[in-house]
Parts: structure tokens; sequence; C-alpha cells
């Protein structure tokens, strides 16, 4: 089987993925165990890449919303080295009026005494699968990063660098994910692009429904081994 990447989304960490039982998950700038880093796209994209290359230089790389946007450019910098691309609920186009939400939050978050950890905790345990929130809400949550990550998103132009990938590319979405709103411009973007909305979910795809998601991501992972052998 073709080796994985797995990606994850803003103030997450690898423990994401902890109920996946294939691929290896990074940690990107300022999230997990690179908390204190400063993220920056070039910097997320080398984490990728030093990835990419622990698993023999080639990958399927799989990213959830920021690492959906992390995987794109990593796929535009290093097309040679990503065989296929899995992007779920990463789908909009990061302008200021969308990414200004954020900042937001930031603002909140960092008001309360706590960071905003506790907030976070009870809201993942509600809607999360108990074996996937006891990962999920591990360790600090990285609300410190989201100012940089801001910037680093409304500097990317994520269909650009579709454009330039001419490897293959699935977009998986939730049917009622926020974040997929130009779906239709990103696949219209990609040179070998495939789009699946999957009904009933939401932004937290990989996360809600960890088998479905897993199941597709091993469906693709067949796809894209067979094709390279």
């Amino acid at each position: 089987m073709v080796p994985i990447v797995l990606v994850h989304g803003i103030r997450a960490n690898a423990g994401a993925w902890a109920t996946f039982d294939f691929g290896l998950a990074v940690d990107l700038p300022g999230h997990g165990k690179r908390l204190g880093d400063t993220f920056t796209m070039a910097a997320a994209v080398s984490v990728v890449s030093d990835a990419i290359d622990a698993l023999g230089g080639r990958a399927l790389v799989v990213g959830h919303s920021l690492g959906g946007y992390v995987s794109m450019a990593t796929a535009a910098a290093r097309p040679s080295r990503v065989a296929g691309l899995i992007v779920a609920g990463a789908t909009a186009i990061p302008s200021r009026a969308a990414t200004a939400p954020f900042l937001v939050m930031h603002k909140v978050l960092t008001s309360l005494p706590d960071g905003g950890d506790g907030l976070t905790r009870r809201i993942l345990n509600s809607v999360l699968p108990p074996d996937v929130a006891k990962f999920a809400t591990t360790g600090p949550f990285a609300t410190s990063a989201m100012p940089s990550v801001v910037a680093a998103l409304r500097a990317f132009d994520p269909l650009s660098a579709m454009s330039s990938y001419p490897g293959p590319t699935w977009f998986i979405n939730g049917g009622h994910d926020h974040l997929r709103i130009h779906e239709r411009k990103f696949l219209a973007a990609a040179q070998n692009g495939r789009l699946i909305v999957i009904p009933g979910t939401g932004h937290y795809l990989p996360m809600t429904h960890p088998k479905l998601f897993a199941r597709h991501v091993m469906d693709v992972a067949a796809v894209v081994g067979s094709s390279h052998r």
C-alpha cells in the first residue's frame, strides 16, 4: 500500500488521527509537540515533506481543514513526492472575510483564564465519539498559533496550488461543512480532481466519522498505489 501522511486541522495535533490504524500523523508548527514554533506555510510544508521522506520519499497526503491547505501547498511545492491528495474540509478560499472569525475566536479564547482549553474540551467531548475525544482533547490546544495561521492562509492561493499539481486529488467534504462553499472552484482548478460529498456529516468529518472516512482513505490509497507500481 502507498504510504500515507495525515495532517490535522487548526488548534489540533496528531492526536486527531489517533484512532486511524494507518499512516504517519504529524504535528504542524505551532501545534502539538511543535507548540512553541511559529506557523508559516513554508515551515508546515517542510514538516509534511519530512514525513514523506521518513516513509520512503513518496506518499498519499491526507489533510483536514488547515491540514488540507497545507497538503495542497505541499503538493504544489513537492509534486514528485506527493503520490496523491485527499483534502477534507478545505475548499473555501481563505479570504480576509472567511478567516476573520478565527481571529475573533482567538480573542475570545485568550480572554479566558485557561486560554479556552476547558471550553474546547467540553465542545469536543460533546460532538466527538469517546474514543476520538480521548485523544483529541489531550494536551494544550494551539490557540496561540491562530493569528500566524490566519496570516499564512491569507497569503496562500489554494486554487493556484491545485492548478500546478498534476497528481490525483480527492476533495472529500461533509454535506453540512461550511468550508465546502467553493468546492466546485477547487475541483475545476485541479488537474486531476474528484469530489465526494458525504451527506449528514459536517466539517469535522474525519473525527466524527473516523471509520467512514478511513474507508475512503483506504479506497483512495488502493487507487493511488495501483497506479504507481
